[in-house]
């Protein structure tokens, strides 16, 4: 081989490996920005994003007495009736008149009641005043059974309530802070009925999501076939995933949760902006899109002056000699501007083409109603 043919060959061979090496780089980039791109929402376990059918809290609520007040008490006839209706049943005879309320309260006891808790343990509840007293401190809730919707009793409360704050006065002034007809009883209420939870004859739970959505419903069935290797999930609708628990898992229901709520998903949601006007905050979702549009932005300033003359009559008139008020009133238009923002892939490129305006949160409120009224604004503007 002559030398000539040897320099050729290793010249093609250093611009193939030029190019090899650029096509490297270029699907490396390409991976890369295809990553961040479906970065915008993260993979995240289904305990994060749902529930369990049957798995949930249940209100309760019920309604006593809080007693040792220091004459922060209710003044109406409900406070004595209930004190009535408690003397008699502890077998004593009371003429009702004689009962004196300044030092009760008639209060409602809320709660929730957490799934799985047992016989015996303890649960915090919150104590508010009913009626008309002034406050709750120092006050010691008596027995209160705690009820849900269908009547049962489910807990029951009693102990002294703490309130985080005060209430003062004296002499025509008062001073307070916080709510002192409000207070708590950590561990207050003791649980005396549990409630069960039981999954189908056929052996079936339901998974529901947080947030309802058809793409993600489909996502969580799909990951959930792919991590046990076969189809026992299905998604029945926006909200619902329905799930097979596998032979294997039949009586062992907490390990298969277990594994269950470890999955991981991506779940989707409809593209959002989010508007306050009150506070000027703004959250602007990862898939808001933004079709070609143009903007103009300038601040008008109207300045309005106050100012005093001398009014004078003419002479012979027998007119007086007056003050009156005049005004000056002067508007000035700073140089506005008009920018062009292109079809917009993230929520980067839409902070960035407003930014270029110099807009503050509260104009760029505005700049977001005006573009989702001109139809540019591919997403659902929600205003608070």
């Amino acid at each position: 081989m002559r030398f000539s043919e040897v320099i050729f060959l290793m010249k093609s061979f250093v611009k193939s490996y030029k190019m090899l090496c650029f096509v490297i780089v270029s699907l490396f980039l390409l991976a890369f920005c295809s990553t961040g791109y479906a970065q915008v929402y993260p993979e995240v376990r289904l305990k994060d994003i749902g529930r369990i059918e049957g798995v949930r809290s249940n209100q309760l609520v019920g309604m006593g007495l809080v007693i040792g007040l220091q004459g922060t008490g209710d003044k109406g006839d409900l406070v004595l009736a209930m004190l009535g209706n408690l003397v008699e049943n502890f077998g004593i005879s009371i003429d009702r008149k004689d009962l004196k309320s300044k030092n009760t309260a008639v209060v409602t006891v809320t709660c929730e009641l957490p799934p799985f808790v047992r016989n015996g343990d303890r649960i915090d509840v919150t104590v508010s005043s009913a009626g008309d007293a002034k406050s709750l401190e120092g006050g010691v809730l008596l027995q209160t059974p705690l009820k849900a919707a269908n009547g049962a009793v489910y807990a029951v409360a009693q102990g002294p309530i703490t309130i985080g704050g005060f209430s003062a006065g004296g002499a025509g002034s008062s001073v307070s802070k916080n709510f002192s007809t409000t207070g708590r009883i950590p561990g207050g209420a003791i649980v005396e009925r549990e409630t069960n939870w039981e999954i189908d004859n056929a052996g079936k739970i339901r998974f529901f999501l947080s947030k309802p959505d058809f793409t993600t419903a489909d996502r969580v069935a799909r990951a959930i076939n792919k991590n046990y290797g076969y189809a026992i999930a299905q998604a029945k609708d926006a909200g619902c995933v329905e799930i097979t628990v596998p032979p294997q898992y039949r009586g062992k229901l907490t390990p298969f949760i277990a594994s269950l709520e470890s999955v991981k998903v991506t779940p989707d949601s409809v593209a959002k902006v989010v508007i306050n006007e009150r506070t000027g905050t703004i959250v602007i979702g990862g898939d808001v899109k933004i079709a070609e549009v143009a903007v103009a932005h300038g601040n008008l300033t109207v300045t309005i002056k106050g100012s005093k003359a001398v009014s004078q009559p003419e002479p012979f008139s027998f007119g007086e000699t007056a003050i009156t008020n005049q005004a000056e009133v002067a508007a000035e238009e700073e140089p506005g501007s008009m920018t062009v923002m292109k079809t917009s892939a993230t929520v980067d490129d839409v902070v960035r083409s407003l930014n270029a305006l110099g807009a503050t949160p509260r104009d760029i409120i505005t700049i977001l109603q005006a573009i989702d009224q001109a139809g540019a604004l591919q997403g659902e503007l929600v205003i608070m």
